[in-house]
Parts: structure tokens; C-alpha cells; sequence
């Protein structure tokens, strides 16, 4: 098992169609019982609308996995984080997580000392 204060990086999917890098991290997260998982993204965190589109988009300090589920949903306004079945895994297995810009200088190493600018995520 791991130690505490270990932190361990993984990379890739599952080897399997139609599930995606997200769901790969949930599931090796939840398998290994990690305490949070620390998502580098290309994007610094999760915003109200598409920053790239939407100058006045604004970012989330803080989320409710639950509001990315209900987002997801075809009613809802689609945040574009992560996806409905990582976000689904993340819920049920009351995992949290941090998403983070990682081209950002010292993103990871901010992030893995409680330090995140991105979005947390609550569950």
C-alpha cells in the first residue's frame, strides 16, 4: 500500500474504447485509495462558460462534483470539465479533486503542496 505523503503520478487509459483519460484517473485513483486527485489540464480550472470563446467567463474556486453531474446531463449547460462517468465515479466514491493549468509555472508541485489555483472539486 502507499505510504502517507507518498504521491504517485499516472498516466494514460484504460486500453478500452469509449472510456476516457478522465475515467481512467478515476478508477486507478479510486483503486489505489487516493486521497484527491490532481488533474493537470490545459485549461487552469473550470469555468462558468468557455474561456476561450467568453472573454468574461468566469472560474470556480470551488465546485460540487454534483453540479458537474447535473451539467453533464443533456438539460444542463455544459461545463466541459471532465466527463459524466468520471465525474459519476468521483461522486460515489466521495473522491475530490483539483484541476489545474499545467503549463503553469510549478503548477504540480503548487498543487501537491495544497496550493491549487485551479478549481477544487467538493464532493
Amino acid at each position: 500500500g502507499f505510504e502517507k505523503g507518498q504521491v504517485a503520478f499516472l498516466a494514460g487509459g484504460t486500453g478500452h474504447p469509449y472510456f476516457s483519460t478522465d475515467t481512467a484517473t478515476a478508477l486507478r485513483a479510486i483503486e489505489i485509495g487516493a486521497d484527491v486527485i490532481l488533474a493537470a489540464k490545459s485549461i487552469d480550472g473550470v469555468y462558468d462558460s468557455d474561456p476561450n470563446v467568453n472573454p468574461e467567463a468566469k472560474k470556480y474556486d470551488t465546485l460540487p462534483i454534483s453540479k458537474i453531474i447535473d451539467q453533464a446531463l443533456p438539460s444542463g449547460k455544459q461545463l466541459g470539465v471532465i466527463d459524466l462517468a468520471s465525474a459519476v465515479l468521483c461522486y460515489e466514491n466521495k473522491m475530490p479533486m483539483c484541476i489545474f493549468g499545467l503549463s503553469e509555472e510549478n503548477s504540480i508541485i503548487n498543487c501537491v503542496n495544497g496550493k491549487c489555483t485551479g478549481t477544487v472539486i467538493t464532493v
